[in-house]
């Protein structure tokens, strides 16, 4: 997976493209991604114990990973990832553009 938690991405296609937000959380079985304030949906919500406000609710719904591109902290837009060995035997992520280690 080229896309972790944490990370800012940007949006490529759809109804949110070009829009940033932080990946709140990665489904790696599913091949999607939870992106905070991307993907906005309504879902009609019942009153539970956990939850009294009962109602429609806005929530985030899963997009998919294909959708988004990380965030590269040099170039400030949404970069291709590749991956390289450091001397001290660690893998981490790099920009393929500006060659930029995205892994701090």
């Amino acid at each position: 997976m080229r896309v972790r938690q944490n990370d800012t991405v940007v949006v490529i296609t759809g109804k949110d493209a070009k829009k940033r937000g932080k990946v709140q959380q990665v489904l790696p079985k599913d091949g999607r991604v939870l992106v905070e304030g991307i993907n906005m949906v309504k879902r009609h919500q019942r009153p539970t114990a956990a939850m009294r406000q009962a109602g429609i609710i806005q929530k985030e719904a899963p997009l998919p990973l294909s959708k988004v591109m990380v965030v590269c902290p040099r170039c400030n837009k949404g970069v291709r990832v590749g991956s390289t060995m450091l001397e001290d035997g660690r893998k981490v992520r790099v920009c393929r553009s500006c060659k930029e280690m995205i892994d701090l």
